[in-house]
């Protein structure tokens, strides 16, 4: 049975569109990779940061950590992967915590878009300080007789630095501490306190020039 004009022109009309549907996805894939999405480098929001902390404590293989309580995040940013791996394209953040129960670091991929760990590797590593280390092992310090007692006249606590000893004998060989230097402002430092982060005490008090 003939086809009317008008039914030759629906079915040619059809196959043009198929047509080109199939030439726009040759194209894409002959392309390349198409560009990320630039929403996934943009900084995470307040929202998105404790999101990620939620999501990683309440993974079963750091719930002691999560249980005992002693812990701070050193660091929280936004994480892209290129293709082809599994997480291309999603909203992830990189979580880094160090366990002062465990004197361990925890560094955790998080999923945002699926509220999970993605990966997670626990070492013996030490992070940067976060600013809330530096400014606690500057209170110390600060408290301390010892450090009072060498103090000079326009003294200030400078700079507090991630500190790990060489010598297998000092407490900060092992264990968390950082290094408070102090000295008038804008001088050479003359003083340096080192602060076990662990117990919060100061464990040394030596001039900078024999440091």
């Amino acid at each position: 049975m003939p086809k009317s004009p008008k039914a030759s022109k629906v079915i040619k009309g059809a196959k043009k569109a198929v047509k080109a549907v199939r030439s726009r996805g040759a194209a894409r894939r002959t392309a390349g990779p198409q560009p990320a999405d630039p929403e996934l480098f943009c900084a995470l929001t307040v929202g998105e940061r404790a999101d990620a902390l939620r999501v990683l404590v309440e993974d079963k293989r750091v719930a002691q950590m999560a249980k005992v309580g002693r812990y701070r995040v050193t660091l929280i940013e936004p994480v892209t992967v290129k293709p082809p791996e599994p997480l291309a394209g999603r909203r992830l953040a990189r979580v880094v915590v160090f366990d002062y129960s465990a004197d361990r670091c925890v560094d955790a991929t998080v999923d945002l878009d699926k509220s999970q760990v993605a990966s997670l590797r626990i070492s013996r590593g030490q992070p940067a300080l976060s600013r809330d280390e530096e400014a606690t092992a500057i209170q110390i310090a600060l408290e301390d007789d010892r450090v009072k007692h060498h103090l000079a006249l326009g003294d200030v606590p400078q700079v507090a630095l991630h500190y790990w000893s060489n010598e297998d004998t000092d407490l900060a060989f092992s264990r968390r501490s950082a290094a408070v230097l102090f000295g008038p402002g804008g001088s050479r430092p003359s003083l340096v306190a080192v602060v076990d982060l662990i117990d919060n005490q100061v464990t040394d008090v030596v001039p900078a020039a024999r440091w």
